[in-house]
């Protein structure tokens, strides 16, 4: 028990302390102030503990090893995480289909996609709406061109991560491949092994409300919904047509862009 606990008490949010010191780093965050600068890029942090860990970005220091793989992390909660694809665990369980996630983030990237229409993030250039900012912001990269993610090996450039983590694993044999024991086919995320793996099985979980169809994945079913409405949820970029499928507007997009003089764009 922390006798302290009353007298080290913070005022702002109600956070205990063990000691004067502990409360006066941690008002730091309340202040805004930013006492801690990192030489090589002039980044300010509030807590020293913090600057540490952001120097593993520029020095490369990753002491956190998993004792299971080749994998090393620059922080200890990465390499806690790193270690569910080991053990399976799945600790975030959707409250409505039981389906399990090894990370939070992808537990509200579930719900929002599968259990919500909520669409609240618009892209300005062609007004497709996304469930989520970080969904808006990939999709505005098709608009601009832009390719943020870097090989360190070599000149390659990538929109998305799952691009970079294949490249990765198949050019620069860095990472961890995840194989199917039947087939041996290999995969980038256990995520997608894992959705490989109930096909071997058989196991249909998914089940559409309209007609007698089942589907391995929520996204499948997700995929096959449309056909029992008239709801085109895919838009071209160039004119006012829409499609139910993404491959009906990719198909439209190939001739369309080429009538505005543009290379072929694909969503």
């Amino acid at each position: 028990m922390n006798i302290h606990s009353g007298k080290y008490k913070c005022s702002d949010c109600g956070k205990s302390c063990q000691g004067r010191r502990a409360l006066t780093t941690h008002r730091q965050i309340h202040s805004q102030e930013k006492p801690f600068e990192c030489s090589v890029c002039g980044k300010r942090f509030t807590q020293a503990s913090s600057l540490t860990v952001h120097s593993r970005i520029h020095s490369g220091e990753k002491p956190y090893k998993c004792r299971l793989c080749d994998k090393a992390f620059n922080q200890s909660t990465n390499l806690s995480i790193h270690m569910r694809v080991h053990s399976g665990s799945k600790p975030y369980r959707c409250s409505v289909c039981d389906k399990s996630f090894s990370l939070f983030t992808h537990l509200q990237q579930h719900e929002q996609c599968m259990h919500s229409n909520a669409r609240p993030h618009l892209c300005s250039y062609c007004g497709k709406q996304f469930t989520a900012v970080t969904k808006l912001n990939y999709h505005v990269r098709v608009h601009t061109g832009a390719k943020p993610l870097s090989c360190g090996h070599c000149s390659e450039e990538f929109i998305w991560p799952s691009q970079l983590n294949t490249h990765l694993l198949k050019s620069h044999n860095e990472g961890t491949w995840f194989t199917c024991n039947i087939c041996q086919k290999k995969f980038s995320r256990n995520g997608h092994l894992q959705q490989h793996m109930q096909r071997h099985e058989g196991v249909k979980s998914y089940v559409c409300d309209e007609c007698p169809k089942s589907f391995c994945t929520a996204y499948e079913l997700k995929k096959h919904q449309p056909a029992h409405s008239d709801y085109r949820q895919f838009s071209c970029f160039f004119c006012d047509a829409r499609f139910k499928r993404k491959r009906d507007v990719n198909r439209h997009l190939k001739k369309c862009s080429a009538v505005h003089g543009i290379s072929s764009l694909l969503l």
